[in-house]
């Protein structure tokens, strides 16, 4: 089992921004990647970004691009996601979750069905 932790979320201004990490624990090293997912009031998860190991590959949903930054320290322990130019529209609960499929052999990153493990989610709001 893997447990996922996640923090650093909160209320902020449009243009500003912030850092979500996520702290693993467990067996995490089976996980091939991570991601990290988010859901507004009444809309279904959605994909933002995700990176896996093996090459350190960075994959970002068209929305984010260009303003997020997925990361991780060395050790794999601890992943991150930066945000910054934060919309009002990027208000959502952030879900951090780990994957133990080989995403070489064809799954989509972008899909909640491709991942095993996820932690409570954190609150991301963003004013106008």
């Amino acid at each position: 089992q893997v447990q996922l932790v996640e923090s650093g979320g909160g209320l902020v201004q449009a243009g500003g921004s912030l850092r979500l990490s996520c702290a693993a624990s467990g067996r995490t090293s089976n996980s091939y990647a991570m991601g990290w997912f988010r859901q507004a009031p009444g809309k279904e998860r959605e994909f933002v970004a995700a990176l896996t190991w093996s090459g350190g590959s960075q994959y970002y949903d068209d929305s984010a691009k260009g303003r997020f930054t997925i990361s991780r320290d060395n050790d794999k322990s601890t992943m991150y996601l930066q945000m910054d130019s934060l919309k009002p529209e990027d208000t959502a609960v952030y879900y951090c979750t780990a994957s133990l499929r080989n995403f070489g052999l064809g799954y989509s990153v972008r899909s909640r069905y491709n991942y095993d493990y996820w932690g409570q989610g954190t609150q991301v709001t963003v004013s106008s």
